[in-house]
């Protein structure tokens, strides 16, 4: 049996984390749990792409489900998702703080 390269697999899961919706919706996840019916009341998206969204969120093992009555309500199945998250947004706040330093200079007599 061959065993992939961990890079490679990180390389997939960045890849998971590679659409608006699904960080959206890992956002919303991070502060509670919700039924899909309240995702699609935030998530500017069709209910169909709600669900494939969803539904590689899941096989990609970074949410879990249950079912309350006749809804659905989604969680983190991993809390550092969170984490990974604030990571993300720091690192942009960084660059993007290096952009308007560097725009300033450009715009300076």
């Amino acid at each position: 049996m061959t065993t992939r390269p961990l890079y490679r697999v990180k390389a997939e899961f960045f890849k998971t984390l590679g659409h608006p919706v699904r960080i959206r919706t890992l956002e919303l996840l991070s502060v509670r749990e919700h039924a899909v019916s309240e995702l699609l009341q935030v998530i500017d998206t069709e209910a169909a792409s709600l669900s494939q969204q969803l539904a590689v969120l899941r096989r990609a093992g970074l949410v879990r489900t249950r079912r309350e009555g006749s809804s659905v309500v989604y969680s983190l199945a991993h809390p550092e998702v969170e984490g990974l998250l604030a990571v993300a947004r720091s690192i942009l706040t960084g660059i993007l703080s290096e952009q308007v330093v560097l725009l300033d200079d450009l715009r300076a007599p």
